[in-house]
């Protein structure tokens, strides 16, 4: 592995809320008139966008002094190679640390807020500032990292598509999912609105607002028991949550498998009963997902590789 500055360091960004008008719009006065015209306040958008401007200016002012280095549009990553000794480096949010991660294969991963009073940053914790001595400690293999477990879904066409918070399983569309869905000896037919598998990153996300509403639902019905509370799992727990959204009892499908756990040892197998707009997709990007029509079988598990977060 080439040492110090030799190694290339993979900077990735993302389009500000203002450039998505303009590419709608064509020009910054027409996305300004179209904003105000509906009563909102389009100096936010300027404001956001000049912030994220200049700390990804501060960002490549780092990496021109660094050596090598590339920039690419997070739009970009599902073609994107990276090389096995990169360095890779997202400017925030959260989402493009997490749309980054499960595209890469144990490669340090340093996450920069471009702007910390807008922005939580749970996976974001560093400033565009700390980047300068953050590369020598991470290239020289000196700064401590956190795992990060990621699920994965195969099928047998030899197509894999992973995850690094959660993966939705389901129709494209409000209309229900039709599938077939196993774990260990359980296996039943459902209709629902799709499915949610989630990492232990992931637990603290979407899969967290499914299970509190659940519970929160329960009780209204008298069916949630005192002191019932969500707890979240840990980055890299060795194992993924899944919860079924909305199942449908009827004649044909049924509801006793809307929840439970798959480990290294215990796969979810789901097969498509939807003859169009079936499709799998994860962390929230439905524009990189897998068709999942009528037959096709994926299994979910845990995916040999993890994420590696420098903290």
């Amino acid at each position: 592995m080439p040492g110090g500055n030799e190694r290339k360091v993979v900077l990735v960004t993302r389009r500000t809320r203002l450039e998505d008008l303009i590419a709608k719009y064509l020009t910054a006065e027409q996305a300004k008139f179209y904003v105000e015209h509906l009563g909102a306040d389009f100096s936010d958008y300027q404001r956001e966008h000049n912030v994220y401007l200049a700390q990804r200016h501060l960002t490549v002012q780092t990496l021109e002094q660094w050596g090598r280095y590339q920039v690419i549009d997070r739009g970009f990553l599902p073609s994107f190679i990276f090389g096995p000794s990169d360095i890779v480096v997202a400017l925030g949010q959260d989402g493009v640390v997490a749309n980054t991660m499960k595209y890469l294969d144990g490669h340090p991963l340093i996450g920069l807020n471009p702007d910390k009073r807008r922005h939580d940053g749970i996976l974001l914790p560093f400033a565009a500032s700390d980047l300068p001595a953050l590369l020598g400690e991470v290239a020289a293999d000196r700064r401590a990292s956190q795992s990060v477990t990621m699920a994965k879904a195969s099928l047998a066409n030899g197509q894999v598509l992973h995850a690094v918070n959660d993966l939705f399983i389901g129709a494209r569309t409000h209309t229900s999912a039709i599938y077939q869905i196993a774990s260990g000896e359980q296996h039943e037919t459902q209709s629902s609105s799709g499915l949610i598998v989630a990492t232990g990153l992931g637990s603290t996300a979407w899969f967290k607002s499914i299970v509190t509403g659940s519970l929160a639902i329960a009780g209204c019905f008298g069916g949630r028991s005192e002191g019932a509370s969500y707890a979240p799992q840990a980055w890299d727990a060795a194992e993924l949550r899944f919860a079924v959204r909305e199942p449908f009892p009827s004649r044909s499908s049924q509801t006793s498998l809307v929840c439970g756990q798959v480990t290294k040892a215990e796969t979810l197998r789901v097969r498509s009963l939807m003859p169009e707009n079936g499709v799998i997709f994860s962390d929230g990007i439905e524009a990189d997902r897998l068709e999942f029509n009528s037959g096709t079988e994926a299994e979910i598990a845990i995916a040999e590789r993890q994420g590696r977060l420098i903290v």
